[in-house]
């Protein structure tokens, strides 16, 4: 998009925050970039350059803007719905996988050379990945600084810096003036978004307008596994696995921003478990192309223009969310969520939880492989599916992790004993983010779609559903919220789900 100069400069001149992410604006005269929803004056025409990213404006000699932080807006959208190699890239550095792995970690992943793959990084975002890695670091340590009470080292070794001069160093670069500084301007621009206490640090995470977070965080409260999730104090709670130990999020939805509390055991896990919480709700979604598309069916339309702006609830983690997929086959919610909370009471690393009731991180694949089928109770079947999945996503031979190839995914499943339609449609959506999965089979979707009018069957729904392309996913989410069902409410009625 940010080819497009006169589509990008006339978003500038209107300050329209949709936007936000896609690209950012550059003044030459001033050599500061901005977000298009800048408030300051806009700039003239013939002193604007349009870059895709941050981090190709730091790369360019540009600065962040002090007013509008660019840094802080939602993530660009064509990282979270494309599928190529430079989408795949995005996402993977985004979770800290240069930070980790380096480099030839990264192109190792993605099947390519280090040299091609920044080749390829260079054409399309104007930056190779250690410049992209360096943009992230920086963007982390800037809202660490500005919202939390870490002491220097610590914002410095929390956002992956090596050292206390290169964090200085990289704020000086990128932000025009020291961290001491950041942190004395914020404190004068008012309360802080976030603060450390008792050992957790929050956050406010942004997302593009319009956001209906009912169904989204119903949704997650419905299906929450006891020990794992839980719904307490009108936050959605849960435990994450991150590289380098484990963590607790609390998630609650507010008006322009959703509030994020992380309890950690490594502060060098910030930048994942932040891009993983985003990539769990769906923040950087596009609402406006989706709109736009669904809201164009005569029947479906009604009920996008009712509540513009849903979010497919997807997952901290592909493989627990495939696991579970396949433990809901042919069951009940609750059934599902009964086989989920044994296996995690058996098997997951426990984890205290002081400020509420979880007790469990959910088992990775590699303890689950091996079980005792007597431990599964559930059709053979079923049993035997359940346990091929757990050996291949336990030696690698299946992917679903932030930087799979979905395609590639997708056959693999096809050709599994006992994953049906359903099951690979469902773990497609929720666990690799296809935003044109379509589960024509489902319960819930076919009676959503029988009160609208639409057809109830597989096959014709599915017809039907080709309309809807490429977000398919998200005519899931209308219609199962066309329903009057518990996972359509938030907060919950009754007891939390703990």
């Amino acid at each position: 998009m940010h080819e497009d100069f006169d589509r990008c400069y006339r978003a500038v001149q209107s300050r329209d925050a949709r936007f936000d992410g896609w690209f950012v604006t550059a003044v030459t005269t001033t050599r500061i970039y901005c977000r298009p929803s800048c408030p300051a004056r806009a700039p003239l025409a013939r002193n604007v350059t349009f870059y895709p990213t941050a981090a190709a404006a730091h790369h360019a000699g540009f600065r962040a803007c002090k007013r509008c932080r660019p840094d802080a807006s939602p993530g660009s959208p064509e990282w979270d719905v494309r599928q190529d190699i430079v989408a795949r890239a995005m996402r993977l550095i985004a979770d800290g996988v240069v930070e980790r792995e380096g480099v030839v970690g990264l192109a190792g992943r993605l099947g390519y050379s280090p040299r091609h793959l920044e080749r390829l990084l260079l054409a399309e975002v104007g930056a190779g990945p250690i410049a992209l890695a360096r943009a992230n670091r920086a963007q982390t340590a800037r809202v660490l600084v500005e919202t939390t009470g870490l002491t220097s080292s610590e914002v410095a070794f929390g956002a992956g810096f090596s050292s206390i001069r290169q964090f200085n160093d990289t704020v000086r670069s990128v932000f025009g003036c020291t961290p001491t500084e950041l942190r004395a301007r914020a404190a004068a621009s008012g309360p802080r978004a976030g603060a450390r206490t008792a050992g957790s640090l929050a956050f406010r995470l942004a997302f593009r307008r319009p956001f209906v977070p009912a169904s989204l965080f119903g949704h997650l409260a419905a299906t929450a596994v006891p020990g794992c999730e839980e719904v307490r104090a009108g936050s959605y709670r849960r435990t994450l696995r991150l590289p380098r130990g484990n963590a607790i999020v609390a998630l609650m939805p507010h008006a322009d921003h959703v509030a994020c509390r992380l309890t950690l055991d490594d502060l060098r896990d910030i930048p994942v478990a932040i891009s993983r919480c985003r990539r769990l709700l769906d923040l950087d979604a596009d609402p406006v192309a989706v709109t736009g598309a669904l809201g164009a069916d005569p029947t479906l339309g009604p009920l996008v223009a009712l509540a513009p702006g849903r979010r497919i609830p997807r997952t901290v983690d592909g493989a627990e969310m495939a696991l579970r997929v396949v433990l809901g086959q042919q069951v009940s919610t609750a059934a599902a969520r009964t086989h989920a909370a044994r296996l995690a009471a058996a098997h997951g690393t426990p984890i205290e939880d002081p400020s509420g009731g979880l007790t469990r991180v959910f088992p990775a694949p590699e303890l689950l492989c091996d079980l005792d089928p007597i431990e599964l109770a559930m059709p053979r079947s079923r049993r035997a599916a359940f346990l091929a999945l757990s050996r291949e996503l336990a030696d690698g031979t299946l992917e679903l992790g932030t930087g799979a190839d979905v395609a590639r995914a997708r056959h693999h499943l096809a050709g599994m004993a006992g994953i049906g339609p359903w099951t690979r449609e469902m773990i497609a959506m929720r666990a690799l983010g296809d935003p044109d999965a379509f589960p024509a089979s489902d319960s819930g979707v076919m009676r959503g779609a029988a009160s609208v009018g639409l057809p109830v069957t597989p096959a014709t729904l599915l017809a039907r559903s080709r309309r809807w392309h490429p977000w398919r996913s998200y005519a899931v989410q209308y219609l199962w919220a066309a329903l009057d069902h518990p996972a359509n409410r938030w907060p919950p009625e009754g007891p939390s789900c703990n």
